[in-house]
């Protein structure tokens, strides 16, 4: 299944990387970076269980703390900080491609989600693929507020997983903004679930299924 260390990457100034890669046996294996959500860190349940899952797949994960979060360990991000807090991302990929090979993709949970979209608009190549877990297309009950002016100029093919019950954004509205995406998507529904997408109901085949998706995803 791999093992599990703490990562540390000093080599981009004003950009450490801090967190836990899960390294897949081989040094072929594809790679994939995944961060948290505004209110969160890399040791929520729900990216622990990703990394275990798609390490247990063959793909080796470095989830790890944003900028902001390893600014100060509580509270959400600063303002102003979202170019910080892409740099942090690019940094993170660079140093996930210097221990594998193989093809590396780009994941996060709500803000991080967010934010390696936002990296990928600007910087196409940087990665093969985005997971994008609960993008927060708007506040919840502020439709009006939609965050989607880097949509049109996505160019990475891009996997988002939603739930059926997230106030950040309904099935149709995620339909609408993806239409936005000149880049291949794909919408995964996660039924029961919020803004969270892991309960207590479907932890137990939850990460596998997005793995799954996200694999095929490649392939398609």
């Amino acid at each position: 299944m791999g093992e599990s260390i703490e990562f540390k990457d000093d080599s981009v100034k004003d950009a450490p990387v801090r967190g836990v890669l899960h390294r897949a046996p081989g040094a072929e294996a594809d790679g994939l970076v995944l961060t948290h959500g505004a209110g969160a860190n890399c040791q929520t349940p729900l990216l622990r269980a990703l990394a275990e899952a798609f390490c247990a797949a063959g793909v080796t994960v470095l989830r790890c703390d944003l900028p902001f979060r390893q600014a100060r360990p509580h509270g959400p991000p600063m303002r102003g900080g979202s170019e910080r807090d892409q740099e942090g991302l690019r940094a993170a990929v660079r140093a996930l491609q210097r221990e594998t090979s193989g093809a590396v993709s780009l994941g996060g949970h709500s803000y991080g989600g967010r934010q390696a979209s936002m990296l990928a608009a600007t910087a196409p190549d940087i990665v093969d693929r985005l997971l994008l877990l609960s993008y927060p297309l708007h506040p919840p009950k502020r439709p009006d507020q939609i965050r989607t002016a880097h949509f049109p100029s996505l160019q990475t093919p891009a996997l988002f997983v939603s739930g059926e019950r997230d106030g950040f954004g309904t099935k149709a509205e995620m339909k609408s903004a993806l239409a936005l995406i000149p880049a291949r998507t794909q919408l995964m529904m996660v039924p029961g679930a919020g803004h969270e997408l892991m309960t207590a109901k479907n932890r137990g085949e939850f990460p596998g299924n997005v793995v799954k998706a996200f694999l095929d995803f490649g392939k398609s």
